[in-house]
């Protein structure tokens, strides 16, 4: 899946139309609950995150396992007209940026902010509710936290906030520190 600045671009309007499209119809979290269901489906199934990536499918291809994937999973109307939209313009490869940029608006709507948080093992409750914490104070604003777990960090923690990365993990530093050496 590409994710340079034009699937971003593309991914960005789209979801501020679907975004649009659900407010007028009082849908915003029932799109937003279908769009994160769909994005736990595209983390979980290689297959389905090839079937958008992959130009060796089609456009009805394509269209037809959104369909499939959203009949299955109970989605609402518009979300399925959206998905159906979507690959029909040629634009299945946007919809993980399209979900992004979705749960952003509504973020920014209820006024918190969204966070992702990367550790090497999987945070515990307490670890969470610190993580938590210190987002909120340092913000000014209750986030939303995301996580995930990425072994290759090797330790510490990556914290996203739109643009911002605030990255404390062990293989980066390592990484700086053999950079160091390197040049030294």
């Amino acid at each position: 899946m590409a994710d340079d600045s034009k699937t971003s671009n593309v991914g960005g309007r789209y979801a501020q139309a679907l975004f649009d499209l659900a407010d007028d119809e009082n849908k915003i979290a029932a799109v937003e609950a279908d769009l994160k269901s769909l994005k736990a489906m595209l983390a979980d199934s290689r297959d389905l995150r090839t079937l958008l990536a992959s130009p060796a499918f089609g456009a009805e291809d394509k269209g037809k396992g959104l369909s499939a994937v959203a009949e299955k999973a109970g989605f609402d109307p518009l979300t399925r007209k959206f998905l159906g939209l979507i690959s029909a313009n040629g634009r299945a490869s946007a919809v993980p940026s399209v979900i992004t940029a979705f749960q952003a608006l509504s973020a920014e709507r209820r006024g918190v902010v969204s966070a992702q948080v990367t550790t090497a093992v999987p945070l515990t409750a307490a670890q969470s509710t610190g993580v938590a914490q210190a987002l909120r104070q340092a913000l000014g604003k209750d986030p939303e936290i995301e996580t995930r777990v990425d072994p290759s960090i090797l330790g510490g923690i990556k914290v996203q906030v739109g643009s911002r990365l605030f990255d404390a993990s062990l293989g980066t530093k390592l990484d700086s520190l053999k950079f160091a050496l390197k040049r030294a």
